[in-house]
């Protein structure tokens, strides 16, 4: 299984939002951002922060997507 932030990607889109932006307004590093963007794991915290700069819930800006073979 693996994560994909690609419902994320879409909120900052429809928000005119830059990844300059998200990692000011959620506090988030460069480093975490760069996660974010290659759909690795990042920190329940991190991911409550950006929650609560888009207003919405965990399943609203990350997915967890089951591979085929389990």
């Amino acid at each position: 299984m693996h994560i994909s932030y690609n419902k994320l990607q879409k909120l900052m889109i429809d928000n005119k939002m830059k990844r300059s932006d998200l990692k000011r307004a959620a506090q988030i590093s460069d480093y975490t951002a760069t996660k974010i963007n290659k759909n690795e794991p990042i920190s329940i915290e991190t991911i409550m922060r950006i929650c609560k700069v888009f207003h919405c819930d965990i399943g609203d800006i990350m997915e967890i997507i089951l591979d085929e073979n389990n």
